[in-house]
């Protein structure tokens, strides 16, 4: 197998050549497949729309409209857009509360997506199979691409309809509107409570995030990008976009907001819970986990659970808020040191059993953050990239807590192959202990059932004294400072010498520039074991 980034027609074209493979796949692809390439070879292109549906913007529609079913579609590709023969489909149902277009795509579509490839190579394999056309199936649906006159609201609009129109946008391109005399694209929207206050008016402000007042109701907006330079504007908490444009009287009221770090009890089960914007874990942020962990050690709970709200579990720190920093290179070094503090304070848990949860797909630090806990378990079907890029070296401890528990061996080969691992690899790894089912709500109901577990006071006793028992066996040899200062000497070299492209590799990063290149690591065979499930 072979992997190549859809740069331009002719190195689609040079890639084909080179692997002659016997099936090329295009996964959501945004751009023309070469008329030499479907013409010779087997190519399907993974559609992110039920049969019928064509357009580049189906998602985007999908959560517009109010949608309560859609689905993916495997197509073979032709000359038009979207119109190929049909080699698999999958529909499912969408909440009534509408989600963001990336966590539908990351969710829902991404695991039938999955399955239709599943039956693609499996018909791939059948010699008299043949792809059914469209119309035969269903009736035909062109829809155009979605542009801002499509996504434009009015803050005289009812709550729930504004919310739905920036999740249609969301992450990408967001929705421009004007908050406090500022022009913005809107990201992060969530429905506040009910206000008297014009529409249009900022009338509070919590962790980072707006509220708004509407035509009903109200607006939290957790993030924003200022409508200027393109170059230079990076989504932000919309309260530093809007730093300085405030009113005085904005203040932090009784509705909690969005979700962002929190703890919450449950039975004699403490959460707590990082749910982070696209998964990015701010100084900020990672100083309400320390404090969190801290409560929630100090409580009379059986077990602690640290795990990731509907998106991404981790992604380990925050690129945008240090690219914005007047000082990046310092607000990476505070960054850091701060979310070390939060995987030392996991590590160094010894009242209470601690769960770390692979709710959603993590990378970099955000895999590192949770190896010191007792337990560490994983949603089925999310991707884990137990790797550093971006020109760093990583810290989060993980030069003791990855040993730890996958071994030195296989410890360098995840950090030196960069490739990524799917659920069933990282268990055979020792990664992670246990999958959960891949439903989020069904997932949530089973890790409460794990963590319950540890009211068997044999059980907790049993394992809390093997904790005790390791960590002092490890850290008499060698203190979590020894780790921790090894780690922090490269990353020195890395934020504030730049040794290693970081400034380079997370400007192209936050500006969403499109790679030059297909990595090699990727234009090569994937290395055995490390296969994603």
């Amino acid at each position: 197998m072979a992997v190549e980034f859809a740069r331009d027609a002719e190195s689609i074209a040079d890639a084909a050549r080179r692997a002659d493979p016997h099936l090329i796949l295009c996964p959501f692809l945004k751009e023309r497949v070469p008329t030499e390439v479907w013409q010779k070879w087997t190519t399907v292109i993974i559609h992110p729309g039920p049969v019928g549906d064509r357009g580049p913007s189906s998602l985007d529609w999908a959560v517009t409209e109010g949608k309560r079913a859609w689905g993916v579609t495997a197509l073979q590709a032709v000359e038009e857009m979207d119109a190929g023969p049909v080699w698999a489909s999958r529909t499912f149902p969408l909440p009534k509360d509408p989600p963001t277009k990336s966590a539908l795509y990351n969710g829902p579509v991404a695991d039938a997506a999955m399955s239709c490839v599943d039956e693609l190579l499996t018909k791939l394999a059948t010699t008299d199979f043949r792809p059914t056309p469209p119309e035969q199936l269903a009736k035909t649906v062109v829809r155009p691409t979605m542009r801002q006159t499509d996504r434009a609201f009015s803050w005289s609009d009812p709550a729930e309809a504004i919310v739905r129109k920036i999740r249609a946008a969301d992450g990408a391109p967001g929705v421009r509107t004007e908050i406090a005399g500022v022009a913005v694209w809107a990201f992060d929207a969530y429905v506040g409570p009910s206000r008297s206050d014009p529409p249009g008016s900022v009338v509070a402000s919590r962790d980072g995030a707006v509220l708004v007042a509407a035509g009903t109701g109200s607006v939290w907006l957790g993030h924003l990008k200022a409508l200027g330079d393109a170059e230079r504007s990076v989504k932000l908490p919309a309260t530093v976009v809007l730093d300085g444009h405030l009113p005085s009287t904005s203040k932090s009221p009784n509705d909690p907001g969005p979700g962002r770090v929190h703890y919450v009890r449950r039975d004699d089960v403490g959460y707590v819970v990082l749910d982070c914007y696209n998964g990015a874990l701010s100084t900020e942020a990672c100083n309400q986990a320390l404090h969190a962990l801290r409560h929630a050690a100090r409580q009379d709970t059986t077990a602690i659970v640290l795990r990731g709200g509907s998106g991404p579990f981790c992604n380990g720190i925050h690129l945008n808020r240090i690219e914005a920093a007047a000082n990046p290179a310092a607000e990476a070094w505070a960054n850091i040191t701060a979310i070390n503090d939060v995987c030392r304070e996991l590590v160094n848990c010894r009242g209470q059993v601690t769960i770390a949860a692979f709710s959603g797909n993590a990378g970099a630090g955000g895999v590192m953050l949770p190896l010191g806990a007792d337990l560490v378990v994983a949603r089925e079907g999310v991707v884990l990239n137990p790797f550093y890029e971006m020109g760093l070296t990583g810290s989060e401890l993980h030069t003791y807590t990855l040993p730890r528990r996958v071994g030195p061996d296989a410890a360098k080969r995840l950090l030196s192959e960069k490739l990524p691992v799917g659920t069933a690899q990282a268990k055979k790894l020792g990664l992670v202990d246990e999958i959960g089912p891949r439903d989020l709500a069904a997932f949530g109901g089973w890790l409460h059932d794990v963590a319950r577990r540890y009211r068997d006071r044999t059980l907790r006793e049993r394992t809390l004294r093997h904790k005790v028992d390791v960590l002092e066996r490890d850290l008499s040899a060698k203190p979590l400072d020894a780790y921790e200062a090894r780690e922090l000497g490269e990353m020195a070299q890395d934020m504030f010498d730049d040794r290693q492209g970081f400034d380079a590799a997370r400007r192209a990063f936050v500006q969403k520039r499109a790679p030059e290149r297909t990595p090699t690591r990727l234009a090569l065979h994937r290395a055995p074991g490390f296969v994603r499930s």
